[in-house]
């Protein structure tokens, strides 16, 4: 069996294995052929890949000659119909949110994993790709935000004076708001949370950050410790707090979103308004619509001195951790479905059915609703 790895776009550093990774692969008695340069913006050359047993190939040759053809980004319809018939594509297909993909993908009896669609669950948390890049993504805009602002993240004492902490906000206390607050803490902010889960308050409050509580929040436990969506009153409440609380902020972070839907508003035009010039927002959410009603996606807007930053693939600006974080989550899912070094798809396994796209021209992950 041969497994293609493949670039990934102009704007995406990061590659589905790093040789570490590509040599558990080959352990495995599977024959990988790694596209020309795929990991050279991630650090890993080609010459590295070869000298582990892997091939290089043109992008062609991998499409066209794979089993099981791995990337990260979506690739093109028309590369996926120069696959073998019965190559098995996987990657980061964003199948809830790329419907027309999605439906050519069935329409053309092709086989399809689409890693965002793991079950949170116990067992499949060693494959969750959002979670492990959602950790990269919090670090990261902290990281961003301390650049950006025009003072300091800590309280410090000196013979010109005191200076006071920066009061940092984070919305949305999932993987990579708590990466955020421990980031922000550990650089000596004085941070506050807000998230519409009562199970993240803990969280939140180990870490050393103040919980900001707005009750009636409703809640699902069947919706894999994402938020769901709320009621008006609540919204209004919640609105009206967060418009407090960022009227005192140096820094928000927004991190919220709802799988298959518009990510949720949080940070109004008017919040926006009376924050203080040479504050910073930081949304994490601007790729499925926004946090901020005034971030755009991958664009930093300045309104009335305060600096919004719409991030889109923060990951992708720390290639090798995030590289070997992503290929560590892929190989603990191959081991579900290679078996002696060839393909072994067991729909009966909740994780593979669950992540599985589609099948011999049908849906397969109860999520997918074509």
């Amino acid at each position: 069996m041969i497994l293609g790895i493949l670039k990934e776009p102009q704007d995406e550093s990061r590659v589905a294995f790093l040789p570490e990774a590509v040599k558990t692969l080959l352990s495995w008695k599977v024959s990988v052929w790694v596209e020309k340069d795929a990991g050279s913006k991630a650090f890993a050359s080609d010459e590295l890949y070869q000298s582990i047993g892997a091939e290089i190939h043109n992008r062609n040759e991998v499409i066209s000659q794979s089993d099981l053809l791995i990337g990260i980004q979506p690739i093109s319809e028309v590369e996926i119909s120069s696959m073998k018939p019965r190559a098995v594509l996987m990657g980061q297909l964003n199948a809830l949110y790329n419907p027309e993909l999605t439906k050519y993908l069935i329409e053309n009896n092709r086989t399809a994993f689409s890693m965002e669609l793991v079950p949170r669950t116990t067992r499949a948390q060693a494959m969750d790709v959002l979670s492990s890049m959602a950790t990269v993504t919090g670090y990261k805009a902290v990281l961003m935000a301390a650049d950006l602002l025009p003072r300091f993240f800590p309280m410090f004492m000196t013979a010109a004076g005191s200076i006071t902490p920066s009061r940092v906000l984070i919305l949305g206390a999932g993987v990579a708001g708590l990466q955020a607050i421990a980031t922000a803490r550990r650089l000596g902010a004085s941070v506050f949370a807000f998230d519409v889960r009562q199970a993240a308050k803990e969280e939140v409050l180990s870490l050393g950050a103040k919980f900001v509580d707005v009750e009636g929040a409703k809640e699902d436990k069947s919706a894999g410790g994402y938020a769901v969506e709320q009621n008006e009153e609540f919204l209004q409440r919640q609105k009206d707090t967060i418009h407090e609380h960022a009227s005192k902020a140096d820094v928000i972070i927004t991190t919220a979103q709802i799988p298959g839907r518009k990510a949720p508003l949080l940070v109004e035009e008017r919040t926006v308004k009376v924050m203080k010039p040479g504050s910073v927002i930081i949304d994490l959410a601007a790729s499925s619509g926004g946090n901020c009603a005034l971030s755009q996606p991958d664009k930093t807007v300045e309104i009335n001195g305060v600096r919004i930053v719409g991030v889109g693939n923060l990951a992708a600006k720390m290639p090798q951790d995030a590289s070997k974080m992503y290929g560590k989550n892929y190989l603990n899912f191959l081991k579900l479905i290679i078996k002696d070094g060839n393909i072994n798809l067991n729909f009966e396994d909740d994780i593979v059915q669950g992540t599985c796209v589609c099948h011999d021209g049908k849906p397969v992950s109860s999520r997918i609703q074509i």
